[in-house]
């Protein structure tokens, strides 16, 4: 498995002005790239925080079938309006993913919405209700121990995280998921991804939260 790879940290796909305050989509290439290493034609894939629905276009575009679910409806009426498999997206809540009735996948690759350790507001109800760090990763442990009810045995799933830099402190954001995660899929190991783009001196980093890169942990459900 390589272990470092560089991407354009760009988007091919223009999106409706009233998101783009909020733009926080991996690139197209970035997805490209998973697709082809772990799946083919025809797999299903699974993206439990659907965000602008960068996972589900480019997965229509490559013959595979998407299923996702998504918080915010009004992002899941915009994905739903112009993906294909209108049926497979669903306005939902990633907690509740056994609810809904998914067929078995091949693949998982999803981006889960981010939590600084000092924050109070609970990212997987979009801020809507308190919380605090350690629920958040409690959660991210209930959530990807539904995922794997619904992967097929030797499946790939990919988190794409990054750690956080905030008034001088880390939260080691990337590090927490993979160690919360681990308890529940085999870790296979991460690919750290260098993001590039012409904006070399962003003072927040080419990625953001303070980093030029982030980390794409890679699990398989053994």
């Amino acid at each position: 498995m390589r272990t470092l790879i560089t991407l354009p940290h760009v988007h091919r796909r223009q999106i409706p002005a009233k998101f783009r305050k909020d733009d926080n989509r991996f690139s197209e290439n970035f997805v490209e790239f998973f697709l082809d290493k772990y799946t083919r034609r025809g797999d299903i894939v699974l993206d439990i925080f659907v965000g602008l629905g960068t996972t589900f276009f480019v997965a229509e575009e490559m013959g595979r079938i998407p299923y996702g679910i998504e918080y915010l409806k009004d992002r899941y009426l915009y994905i739903k309006e112009h993906v294909k498999n209108k049926n497979n997206i669903i306005h939902g809540d990633a907690l509740k993913l056994l609810e809904y009735k998914l067929p078995k996948c091949d693949f998982c690759l999803s981006s889960p919405a981010y939590m600084n350790k000092d924050d109070t507001e609970n990212p997987y109800t979009a801020c809507k209700t308190e919380g605090n760090y350690e629920q958040y990763l409690e959660d991210t442990r209930k959530i990807y121990s539904n995922v794997k009810e619904i992967m097929k045995p030797e499946s790939y799933i990919v988190i794409e995280v990054s750690n956080l830099k905030r008034n001088g402190e880390v939260t080691t954001l990337a590090w927490d998921i993979g160690k919360i995660v681990s308890e529940v899929f085999h870790f296979e190991g991460e690919i750290i991804i260098n993001w590039e783009n012409d904006d070399s001196e962003k003072e927040n980093g080419i990625y953001g939260y303070g980093y030029d890169h982030s980390y794409s942990l890679v699990f398989r459900n053994k």
